[in-house]
Parts: structure tokens; C-alpha cells; sequence
């Protein structure tokens, strides 16, 4: 692994695309593990590195318009608003595919999700690499993204991948991912856009598989949709409900836990208004997440990285409101639990 600081000179991990090969580099959203999105062997490198299944999805990074016109077959009226309204940003976007686009760049399907980050360091680089980017985000696969660069920086310490340093990630969760069909939005994956943003733009509708797990062998056109997601090795338990019934439920659980074993360590991630009540014991440690939405989206995934470090027993979390920014938190957060809910 070479590191490059984001003032450094950028045309070693330019050379890097260009030859074939893999760079870590920042968005407003994650950091993403890119490789020229039209040349096979080089997308392979990535599911390789990541680990990553090999029928979930990439998405496909561009810096500009033209690049866009090259990738897909046709773009339409409600989609042209969404370019308009939410370019360069945080959304991704369903196209049917151009032939000049790899097979396991889709994972064999017939539409590929193309975004344009609006991290200036991300288009800059985009640009100069003369092509567009395939890149999932920076972390081994069923991990937590990467965010934070000490994060990545030990996740890929033994990999042949440069680095770009940009600093913290500004949003800390992955795009949005919709597609359009017969004039409705559909969200795929929830993000930083959410669904009364695009609702604005046209009737949207969320995928049963925002909340609900997949079947196995269910086909899917969005990353973060199917496999274990997020997740730290540590075993998480999403407590759900009001907050007095949340707080309720981990005492108890917490409670019954040390009952069966006085030494387990115990951790909780919480709001900013919860724990009311706390059991003073040494063995359990309260980390609160953040005071709102946009505070909890942008550390969650550091503070699932660090569980790891700890290695606590078991770890409780509060979980969000589904509404606005916290329903892509509460899809974050039922993957990286396993769908332990409580």
C-alpha cells in the first residue's frame, strides 16, 4: 500500500487506473476502492481485495456529463431532473447500460448505477484519469465503510492499493440508490437524499428490502441490499421502539445478561437523550452516538470499527426514527446487526 496525502502529487495513483490497478480515494459520502470501470481485469482486482460476493453490484463513478452519455443508452425526463437537482452529490442512479460497460461491473445485469460525487478531490482525480470509476466503498467485505483513513489505512495495509488522503468523510454513509421506472422513483439503497427530496421531484416509492432482509438468491441492483453488511465482529443488538420501551428493553437485557454472567462486557450506543438511567457497573460502557441524524450518519461507522478494537461481549443499540436521514441509519444499522432486533 503507497499513501498520498490529498496536496501531494496525484499522478502516481493516476498511473495507477491507467495501468490496471486499484486506488482507495474520498467522496463527500465514504471512501471508495476504485479501478477503471471499463477495463474487466481491473474491476476484478477490486471484488478480489474486498472480498466481495461477486453478484453484488458497483457502482460506477464519473465527473462529468459526457462521461455519463457514453455508459448508458438513454437517460429520461424525470431522471434529467434528478441530474439537475442532486448533481454532483450523493445519489446514484439506475440506467439501462451501454455493451461498453464490463459484465462484472453489473454483475450481469442490463442497468448500471452511475453516480457523480461532488468531493472535489474525487472529480479531480475522476477527470484526470481519463475514465470512469467503479468503486464500492473502502473496507473488506461485510465491514464497516471507511470513513476515517486509520481505518482504511489497517483494513489495506497489505494490499497493492494507493491511498488518497482527503481527510474524515463529510457525510459518513453511502449514497442514495434509486431507479426510475414508469415515472416513479424507486430507493433502492436510503442515503443523504431522502425520500421527501425526491419525492419532490417525482412519486417515490421505498424497496421492501430497505427494512426487510433479502432472499438468498434474490437478484439485486443496488449494493448494500443482500449480504451481511456493516457489521463488526462483535455481536449487535438493534433495540427498537419508543424511547422509554428502548430504555426498558436494555435494562432488562442488560440486566438478565449479568445475572447468567457477572464479568460479560457489555456496551451501548445511544442517542443523545438515552440513557436516563444507567447501571453503574464497570464492565458496561455507554457510547453515545451523536445528539442527531446527521451527527450519528457521519460517526456510525468509525464507532463500529472501534467496537472491534474494545471487544466487548455483546453491544446494544439504540435504534433511530425511520424519517428523513435516519432511515438510511436504520438500514445501516439492521445489516450491521444481523438483523438481531430487539
Amino acid at each position: 500500500m503507497k499513501y498520498l496525502d490529498s496536496n501531494d502529487d496525484l499522478n502516481i495513483a493516476i498511473e495507477y487506473i491507467k495501468s490496471g490497478k486499484t486506488v482507495i480515494f474520498p467522496t463527500e459520502t465514504v471512501y471508495g476502492i476504485g479501478a477503471n470501470a471499463l477495463d474487466r481485469n481491473a474491476v476484478d482486482k477490486i471484488f478480489k481485495i474486498k472480498g466481495r460476493p461477486q453478484d453484488n453490484p458497483l457502482i460506477v463513478h464519473i465527473s462529468n456529463i459526457d462521461m455519463l452519455k457514453e455508459l448508458v443508452t438513454e437517460v429520461n425526463e424525470i431522471e434529467k431532473k434528478l441530474i439537475d437537482r442532486f448533481w454532483p452529490g450523493p445519489l446514484t442512479i439506475i440506467f439501462p447500460k451501454n455493451e461498453i460497460i464490463p459484465n462484472n461491473v453489473t454483475c450481469n445485469l442490463d442497468t448500471v448505477g452511475i453516480r457523480m460525487p461532488s468531493n472535489e478531490i474525487a472529480r479531480n482525480f475522476i477527470t484526470k484519469c481519463e475514465c470512469p470509476i467503479a468503486a464500492p466503498s473502502a473496507n473488506k467485505s461485510g465491514k464497516p465503510s471507511g470513513t476515517f483513513i486509520d481505518d482504511i489505512l489497517d483494513e489495506f495495509m497489505e494490499e497493492d492499493v494507493i491511498v488518497i488522503d482527503g481527510g474524515e468523510s463529510e457525510i459518513g454513509l453511502e449514497s442514495t440508490v434509486i431507479k426510475v421506472t414508469e415515472g416513479t422513483i424507486e430507493i433502492l439503497r436510503p442515503g443523504y437524499i431522502t425520500y421527501d427530496e425526491l419525492s419532490k421531484i417525482a412519486p417515490t416509492i421505498m424497496n421492501k428490502n430497505v427494512t426487510e432482509k433479502p432472499k438468498q438468491d434474490e437478484k439485486v441492483e443496488s449494493p448494500g441490499m443482500k449480504f451481511r453488511h456493516y457489521a463488526p465482529n462483535v455481536k449487535c443488538v438493534l433495540v427498537v421502539g419508543e424511547k422509554q420501551d428502548i430504555e426498558k428493553k436494555m435494562l432488562n437485557e442488560i440486566q438478565e445478561k449479568i445475572e447468567e454472567n457477572k464479568d460479560i462486557k457489555i456496551e451501548v450506543l445511544y442517542k443523545y437523550n438515552l440513557p436516563n438511567l444507567k447501571l453503574e457497573k464497570e464492565n458496561i460502557k455507554y457510547i453515545c452516538m451523536g445528539k442527531d441524524d446527521e451527527e450519528i450518519s457521519k460517526k456510525i461507522y468509525h464507532l463500529l470499527r472501534d467496537i472491534d478494537k474494545r471487544k466487548p461481549d455483546i453491544v446494544y443499540i439504540e435504534s433511530v426514527e425511520k424519517k428523513g436521514l435516519g432511515i438510511a441509519i436504520y438500514n445501516r444499522l439492521i445489516r450491521a446487526c444481523e438483523y438481531n432486533i430487539i
